[in-house]
């Protein structure tokens, strides 16, 4: 789920209506509209006018709304992934990923989207099905929290930031999901 809210009208600087903003951590103030995190459910709202209805004033609506919530949610995941390295709880690379894999450290496996299907699963080997999996980030957003050009494989300990990468993967799975019908498709990265 993913909470949205209605800023104020802001007269100074032109907004007769209040705006829809999502709040990801949802700590803002005032009361919550709450939408499935996926793309299609968001998109459906926006056009047809449901946050209008559900804050029960008029609002204003960016047509950018799902791909801004995508990109804030590709910063949050990255942000949280360098929180993490600079902790000492994640590592990239194959060699010292897997190192932490076979040794029994990862709580977490994060893998870049365009990174090439049998890599992925050599990489993951007997693993596979037995530590979670999620791929938010292409490789050189990965590679940018770490330093480098590029990332396929990054492995995080067992803790709240590994928790936290993987629900903000969920949810940005979910947002990027457009099912049949809907407006348009968001690219992976």
């Amino acid at each position: 789920m993913i909470r949205f809210v209605v800023l104020p009208p802001d007269p100074a600087a032109g907004r007769k209506a209040g705006v829809v903003v999502p709040d990801l951590t949802a700590t803002l103030p005032g009361r919550g509209i709450w939408l499935s995190a996926r793309g299609d459910v968001i998109e459906t709202a926006r056009t047809r006018g449901a946050f209008a209805r559900a804050a029960r004033c008029p609002v204003t609506v960016s047509p950018d709304l799902t791909s801004g919530l995508a990109a804030s949610l590709v910063r949050r995941v990255g942000e949280t992934i360098g929180l993490a390295r600079r902790a000492g709880q994640a590592v990239a690379g194959f060699s010292k990923a897997r190192e932490w894999l076979d040794g029994g450290r990862a709580g977490l496996v994060v893998q870049a989207n365009d990174g090439s299907p049998e890599e992925r699963q050599r990489f993951l080997g007997a693993w596979n099905g037995r530590v979670p999996v999620v791929a938010p980030l292409d490789a050189a957003q990965l590679g940018g929290v770490f330093g480098r050009d590029h990332a396929v494989h990054v492995v995080l300990l067992p803790g709240r930031l590994a928790e936290r990468v993987h629900g903000e993967s969920e949810r940005l799975a979910g947002v990027r999901t457009i099912q049949p019908g809907a407006a348009k498709a968001l690219p992976p990265g």
